[in-house]
């Protein structure tokens, strides 16, 4: 597998080795010890996955004391997935990192705890399925708009299909006195 690094220090695009013959397709998609050693040191303790249609986004989430690592995927379609640095005094604080994962394409990006999350199903459906370094608790969670001009994400739908909380998340200005300290992640 070849793991790249990102503009967002700790997040990562991994490209896995996919094996083709004429009866389709084999992939590794998660080796504790190679992804470790690969630079992730996680231990994932919840799986997720959500189906969605063209244009949908979901996001940007994260959790504020029990925060997440998440390893994504797409395992249908097509999505853009999207890391967003919010760890308050860090050197890249607020900047994003965007890349296309699809069921073709086979990648992969691991988002540490202190990034939000989010992503835009840009064919017909999407699946995506993401592994997670906390348990999931909806008290803890935190969305930040979709569209915050501070943050400035390039999406690939301009008026998507969002969820009530994701049309109501506030711009990150707006939060600043709740996100992680940088150095404390």
């Amino acid at each position: 597998m070849k793991v790249l690094p990102t503009d967002l220090p700790g997040v990562l695009l991994v490209e896995p080795v996919v094996h083709r013959d004429s009866r389709g397709f084999f992939l590794e998609t998660y080796n504790e010890r190679r992804y470790r050693e690969a630079g992730i040191p996680a231990a994932f303790v919840q799986d997720n996955h959500s189906r969605s249609v063209r244009g949908t986004v979901r996001g940007l989430h994260f959790q504020l004391r029990r925060m997440q690592g998440k390893l994504v995927r797409a395992v249908a379609g097509e999505m853009f997935d999207v890391a967003v640095d919010v760890r308050r005094g860090s050197p890249t604080f607020g900047r994003w990192f965007g890349a296309n994962l699809s069921a073709e394409n086979f990648r992969q990006i691991y988002i540490p705890p202190g990034f939000a999350h989010g992503f835009c199903v840009v064919s017909e459906v999407g699946e995506v399925e993401y592994k997670c370094t906390e348990l999931y608790e909806a008290a803890d969670e935190l969305a930040i708009a979709w569209n915050d001009p501070q943050i400035g994400i390039a999406w690939p739908a301009s008026e998507p299909l969002l969820s009530a909380k994701d049309k109501a998340a506030p711009r990150l200005a707006e939060v600043l006195d709740r996100l992680p300290a940088f150095g404390l992640v």
